[in-house]
């Protein structure tokens, strides 16, 4: 499955908040649909285990901007590792490039961080990188090439709502950060049950 690209607002009604995929606020508050909003008179049909655990996968890959076949490989990696793997999986999300550059509030979004990576606009430790699905390393050095601090200068000034990362230590001035530590549980800057993702895999992968 394909990254998305279509109407995202229709995603934020269905999923909820995804502060990743878009910064536009939703003025309708129910589901996306032909018929528009059910009438107060009928009760709202209860969701099956199935439909709240694909949920929560959604707001993973909308979020993050990843491919079913990206995430199911997170998935894997997650249970080879030792520790929770919901909690993994999420560590390995937050820490890779893209996400991180968009949480330095260098882009308003995760695929405009995309964009700004694959154009070659980002340095790690002085050195060019253009895979947004690098995986961040501590002490890793992020910062802007020269000749490209344009863009992330106005990405900062016009992005005043960032996540706070206390994961990361921010230079503004000199358009770079660095990474301290791997992100924690409450580090991640998205509202998820990642339990009920593994759930969801659990039988799939």
């Amino acid at each position: 499955m394909a990254r998305y690209r279509g109407p995202k607002l229709r995603i934020i009604r269905r999923l909820g908040e995804l502060p990743g995929l878009t910064q536009k606020a939703c003025t309708r508050d129910f589901p996306p649909g032909q018929h528009g909003p059910k009438k107060r008179g009928n009760q709202k049909s209860k969701e099956s285990q199935y439909a709240v655990r694909l949920k929560e996968k959604q707001k993973l890959r909308f979020n993050y901007g990843i491919s079913e076949r990206q995430l199911i490989s997170y998935v894997r990696e997650a249970r080879r590792r030792k520790g929770s793997t919901g909690e993994i999986l999420l560590q390995l999300l937050e820490m890779r490039l893209d996400n991180i550059v968009f949480r330095l509030g260098f882009a308003p979004t995760i695929a405009a961080a995309r964009q700004l990576i694959s154009h070659g606009h980002v340095v790690i430790n002085n050195q060019r990188v253009t895979i947004p699905s690098y995986v961040c390393k501590i002490n890793d050095s992020i910062g802007v090439a020269s000749g490209s601090q344009k863009f992330v200068k106005n990405s900062l000034e016009k992005f005043t709502n960032k996540i706070p990362a206390s994961h990361l230590e921010i230079n503004e001035e000199k358009f770079s950060a660095l990474v301290k530590e791997t992100v924690s549980r409450q580090g991640v800057g998205l509202q998820i049950n990642e339990l009920l993702v593994v759930e969801y895999y659990s039988r799939k992968v």
